[in-house]
């Protein structure tokens, strides 16, 4: 360990741009074995472990690191799973800049972070690949049956843990495949799809039932759900998208990011989509341009030049310093000719109805910082510009469906961002053996943070169901030493 002083620090290997642009593999080749361990023996092995901390689920970090570093795969792994249920998804697309890296003692100290990710993502993959990765095998089974309202990273990682301490899970989801934003919402060049399907394949084999197409109203009522369970878990994600308001937004053409991204991602996974054969979601020759600054922003911008768009530019009201995504991603966009308009917002879509042709956007200055400290855009007045466009998408980041109202359970109180208001410790509802966990509750957020809430989640419902059980069985108890005394004593008469 250690080594940081006379290693320097290599990432895994990316494929050129020119050749990422052609596909929707993943861009990062891999580390190889020597690698893995030679990145992972520059850890300081520090007394205070901030990736730790800078991780939602507290890796053991600097523990799995020397691990790797030693050869001790298999130890690595075992403990690497001990605190994620999907370390391999969380080193491909966490954003540890922003995280266990941005935190990590030697980036701090000039020497370059331990490339944390990327061994973790070895380690997994290594373990797929050695068949030490089995199905959940419980020490007793339990009778109580859970019930979880979607299938993305906090009802998967929630599904894991429950399993493991015996109980029967059934997942209930809205689409066709099981998921959720890891298949329909993050490209494969970033998350390639079997490597969520044998995450949900193993859960299968673990016992763990899927009932897909189902939707929670229409298909099954949230009432008879909560009948055929001993608790429920709402893991859906926010998928509300947040609306761009200006003159010309309703033209043909303003289209909103998910639906961009679903569609190409159901195309690669080689589905019928009569909207993007006709071009409606598919930028192939086009003037494509994205409104936005987050991760989403970036997977649509590197969607688009995939599907060989005449140009991209990707549109955003702050600065680069300022941007809420990922370092990495716009530097990845960079490389594949994305073009940025730092310090620009959209005041008008341009065009008719039947055909839009471009957006005028006005040029922005940051101002005084807002309550949370980041400056305020102001427009800068009489320096508009006018940008051509066939396609217009809108990454403007997502908020919660009103559930109450779709599941007819006015019970289920919201706070005032219109999420479901949970426990933070027990992420219990207002609703008696009803639990919320994920976007649902915190608003969109980071995948890390949905697996780490579905754990804490998971266990909020075991304890639930303990304590239930605990006290039937005093209440049993009770009924017995009654009908005992009953039997043995003569009722006393006044």
């Amino acid at each position: 360990m250690l080594r940081f002083i006379d290693k320097p620090q290599k990432g895994p290997e990316k494929r050129t741009p020119e050749l990422r642009r052609e596909d929707f593999e993943e861009i990062y080749q891999g580390f190889q074995e020597a690698q893995a361990e030679a990145q992972a023996s520059r850890c300081s092995q520090c007394g205070v472990p901030f990736c730790s901390s800078g991780c939602p689920l507290g890796n053991h970090i600097p523990d799995w690191l020397r691990l790797a570093a030693e050869g001790e795969l298999h130890e690595a792994y075992e403990l690497s799973a001990s605190t994620s249920s999907m370390p391999e998804i969380c080193g491909r697309i966490c954003p540890q800049d922003r995280l266990c890296e941005g935190s990590c003692v030697i980036e701090q100290s000039g020497h370059g972070t331990v490339t944390i990710g990327a061994v973790e993502q070895y380690i997994t993959d290594n373990a797929w690949k050695e068949g030490w990765i089995d199905p959940i095998k419980p020490k007793r089974e339990r009778p109580e049956h859970i019930g979880i309202i979607g299938s993305g990273p906090g009802g998967l990682s929630a599904a894991d843990s429950l399993r493991a301490l015996g109980y029967q899970v059934t997942i209930y989801d809205r689409y066709d495949r099981a998921g959720g934003l890891l298949i329909y919402g993050i490209p494969g060049f970033k998350l390639e799809k079997d490597v969520v399907a044998r995450r949900v394949e193993r859960l299968k084999q673990s016992g763990v039932r899927f009932e897909l197409n189902v939707e929670i109203s229409s298909t099954l009522s949230f009432a008879d759900l909560r009948e055929r369970h001993d608790a429920v878990l709402i893991a859906t994600g926010v998928y509300k998208a947040r609306e761009l308001s200006v003159p010309g937004v309703g033209n043909e053409g303003v289209v909103r990011a998910l639906d961009y991204l679903t569609a190409s991602n159901r195309k690669g996974l080689g589905d019928d989509v009569p909207l993007f054969d006709d071009g409606t979601l598919n930028a192939k020759g086009k003037k494509v341009i994205v409104i936005g600054g987050g991760d989403t922003a970036m997977d649509c911008v590197r969607t688009a030049i995939r599907q060989d768009a005449a140009s991209v530019t990707c549109v955003y009201r702050r600065d680069r310093e300022n941007m809420p995504g990922s370092a990495r991603e716009v530097k990845n966009a960079e490389e594949e000719g994305i073009l940025f308009r730092w310090l620009a917002s959209p005041k008008m879509v341009l065009g008719g109805a039947e055909k839009l042709t471009g957006v005028r956007v006005a040029k922005m200055a940051l101002g005084a910082p807002d309550i949370s400290g980041r400056q305020i855009p102001e427009e800068v007045q009489g320096a508009d510009d006018d940008l051509e466009a066939d396609l217009v998408i809108k990454a403007l980041g997502f908020s919660p469906e009103d559930l109450p109202k779709a599941f007819g359970e006015e019970g289920l109180t919201l706070n005032p961002w219109g999420t479901i208001k949970a426990d933070p410790r027990t992420f219990a509802t207002a609703l008696p053996g009803v639990f919320a966990a994920g976007d649902i509750v915190r608003g969109a957020s980071l995948v890390v943070w949905a697996i780490h809430d579905g754990r804490k989640a998971a266990d909020g419902i075991h304890k639930y169901i303990s304590t239930k059980s605990a006290s039937a069985d005093a209440e049993t108890i009770g009924q017995q030493n009654r009908q005992y005394d009953a039997r043995n004593y003569e009722p006393v008469t006044p």
